[in-house]
């Protein structure tokens, strides 16, 4: 005989919910696709990345605890280790390497300070005049970029023309047209190398300095200058109170970049003086090229490689703790 056990009418079962209880959230696997598209398309661009750049950085790292010379170029990774002792050779500054290294280093500072400042200089100036329209803005403007779009070994083989002795444009309109020197100058040799490396640099430069500072100006307010006008305020006191307060984060980002640019230039300076840079237009990339590839000490020049990117890390993490420090504080 068979009991049946009385259910309740009334009664639900567990997973039913009460009325007017909202209904429990699911997961819907298309939201969790459309949040993972944008890591799945930076994935190809992420790892050709660290294929680049990372792993020539983790060889020349290991490169310079190595003493790798050309004995050594078939099976690189059988040279024997040399621990420190590249980095001693270095930063032996009384020694011929360190001295050597040293001095590149200064003219590299130098070179590059005066460079940034010019072509910020010219390039806000130029953005300045530009921000105003007029007839042939658009023409200018143009004219104003093809230096930066050009490539770098035409543009700079044009200025290694000009600077011949000879028959050189530059010597033509200084010597022979204005009369401002008493004979042909040396551009390429000696101490113009430094001001002929700089003309070059600055050329480069100034365009970008100016595209970018041209863009941040599209941000002002027109009002301010106009109630700055009103107000009596001249032509540089706007630049002062307005222009430039409102393009201080966008200078800030425009320093570094032209600082780390600049004081990595290796294409200019090769392609201007070739593989024997003059004394004074040593900069620390073609220094660092003539140690290894001419020199054929790879230990020695990837220690000064690393060197150098760790004197470029501590300056721009300095750089942006006072500037984000500025921020904070303004």
């Amino acid at each position: 005989m068979t009991s049946t056990v009385p259910t309740d009418a009334g009664a639900r079962p567990a997973s039913a919910q009460p009325p007017g209880a909202a209904p429990a959230p699911r997961r819907r696997p298309g939201r969790l696709r459309r949040a993972s598209l944008p890591y799945l398309l930076l994935l190809p661009a992420l790892l050709l990345e660290l294929l680049v750049h990372l792993v020539p950085m983790v060889i020349g790292v290991v490169a310079s605890f190595k003493e790798l010379t050309q004995f050594y170029l078939r099976d690189w990774s059988s040279a024997p280790w040399s621990g420190f002792d590249n980095y001693r050779v270095a930063v032996d500054f009384h020694a011929p390497v360190g001295e050597a290294l040293l001095h590149s280093f200064f003219v590299t500072v130098g070179f590059t300070l005066f460079s940034v400042a010019l072509c910020w200089l010219i390039g806000t100036a130029a953005a300045v005049c530009m921000q105003d329209a007029f007839r042939g803005r658009g023409l200018l403007r143009a004219l104003f970029l093809v230096p930066y779009a050009l490539p770098v070994y035409a543009a700079v083989i044009t200025w290694v023309f000009m600077f011949q002795h000879d028959n050189g444009l530059v010597n033509h309109v200084l010597h022979d047209q204005l009369h401002l020197t008493d004979q042909p100058s040396f551009w390429l040799i000696g101490d113009n190398s430094f001001v002929a490396l700089l003309t070059v640099s600055v050329w480069k430069g100034w365009p970008f300095a100016f595209l970018i500072v041209m863009a941040g100006l599209q941000n002002i307010p027109s009002e301010l200058y106009e109630a700055a006008a009103l107000d009596g305020a001249g032509m540089w006191q706007q630049i002062r109170r307005i222009t430039l307060p409102s393009l201080r984060p966008v200078n800030q980002v425009l320093v570094l970049v032209l600082f780390l640019w600049t004081f990595n230039d290796f294409n200019t300076p090769y392609v201007l003086f070739g593989r024997a840079a003059p004394e004074s237009a040593d900069l620390i990339s073609v220094h660092i090229y003539q140690a290894s590839f001419v020199s054929w000490n790879f230990g020695a020049g990837s220690a000064m490689s690393v060197l150098l990117l760790l004197f470029l890390l501590v300056v721009t993490g300095g750089y942006l703790a006072l500037t984000s420090r500025g921020r904070r504080a303004a």
